[in-house]
C-alpha cells in the first residue's frame, strides 16, 4: 500500500498538534484578574476616605480657633453703639463735654496744690488753716445739702399728664446731670445729694428719699450751663428717652439758680475722724 494510499487517520495524525493559545488579558485588566482604574477612579479613590494625620488635625483646630476669634471681633465692632447715629456736631460737642471735665479736675487739682503751697509758705498757719477749714466747710455743706446755694445752672422742667415716668428715667437725669458737673440737685423740694435713693410711688408720682413729688417735676441745677443741657440733648439721652414717653421736656439756662431745700444734718453712728 502506498504512502498515498494510506488512510487519512494517519495522515492526520502526522500533522502538527496546534498548541492552545492563552487566553488573551483584556487590556483594561491588570495582572492577575483585577480591573485597571481610569485615571479619575484613582484620583478619587486617593482622596476618599480622607487620611487625616495629626498635624493636619492641629493645624484645622487653629484655623477654627482663629476664625471664630475673627467671627467675634467683627461681630463686636459692629454692635452699635449709642453714639454711632450721632451727627458729627454731637460728637464734637462730646468731646467737648470731656475736655470740659478734664479741665475741671485739673483745676480741683491746681486749687488743692495751693491750699497746700499755702499752708507751707504762710507765716501765721494757724489763721491760714482756719480760712481754709471755714471755705471747705461751707463746700462740704453744699454737697451734703446743709447749706443753700446759688449759682448759674439750668433748670429742667417734666411735665407728664399721662403718668409714664418712672424712678429710674429721674435717675439717669441725675446722673447724667452730675457726669456734666452738676454741684448741687434739687427736685420740687428736696435737695438731692450722694446717698439720695429714688423709687416709684403708688397712684402714681415718684419718690424722692421716701418724699412723693409729681408732676412737673422741676430740677434746679447748678453748674455750668453749657455742659449740662448739652448733656441732656444728646442723641438717645435723657430728654429723647423721656418725650418717648410722650413727655414734655423744657431746658432752660439760667445765670442764677437757687437751691434752697435743706437735709439736717445728721450726725453718723459710728463713722468718727480718724485724724488725731
Amino acid at each position: 500500500m502506498s504512502a498515498d494510499e494510506r488512510p487519512e487517520y494517519n495522515r492526520r495524525k502526522e500533522l502538527p498538534a496546534e498548541v492552545p493559545s492563552a487566553p488573551e488579558t483584556p487590556a483594561s485588566a491588570e495582572p492577575g484578574g483585577k480591573p485597571q482604574l481610569t485615571g479619575r477612579q484613582r484620583l478619587v479613590k486617593g482622596l476618599w476616605p480622607p487620611r487625616v494625620t495629626r498635624p493636619q488635625l492641629i493645624v484645622a483646630l487653629l484655623l477654627f480657633v482663629l476664625g471664630l476669634g475673627l467671627a467675634i471681633q467683627v461681630r463686636s465692632n459692629n454692635d452699635s453703639s449709642a453714639l454711632r447715629g450721632a451727627r458729627q456736631e454731637d460728637l464734637v460737642r462730646i468731646l467737648d463735654e470731656l475736655d470740659d471735665r478734664t479741665e475741671r479736675l485739673e483745676e480741683e487739682k491746681r486749687r488743692l496744690e495751693e491750699q497746700r503751697t499755702g499752708l507751707e509758705n504762710s507765716s501765721d498757719q494757724a489763721e491760714e488753716a482756719r480760712k481754709q477749714t471755714v471755705e471747705r466747710e461751707r463746700q462740704l455743706g453744699i454737697l451734703a445739702g446743709t447749706v443753700a446755694a446759688q449759682g448759674p445752672g439750668i433748670t429742667l422742667t417734666i411735665e407728664d399728664r399721662k403718668g409714664a415716668i418712672e424712678a429710674d428715667m429721674l435717675l439717669d437725669a441725675i446722673q447724667e446731670l452730675r457726669a456734666a458737673g452738676a454741684e448741687a440737685i434739687q427736685i420740687n423740694d428736696v435737695r438731692v445729694v450722694a446717698n439720695t435713693y429714688l423709687s416709684d410711688a403708688g397712684g402714681g408720682g415718684v419718690r424722692v428719699d421716701g418724699h412723693k413729688v409729681g408732676e412737673p417735676y422741676l430740677f434746679k441745677v447748678i453748674g455750668k450751663p453749657q455742659d449740662l443741657e448739652p448733656a441732656l440733648n444728646i442723641p438717645g439721652g435723657v430728654v429723647q428717652t423721656l418725650e418717648k414717653e410722650q413727655a414734655t421736656v423744657t431746658v432752660e439756662r439760667s445765670e442764677k439758680i437757687v437751691v434752697n431745700a435743706l437735709r439736717p444734718a445728721k450726725q453718723p453712728d459710728y463713722a468718727r475722724s480718724s485724724s488725731q
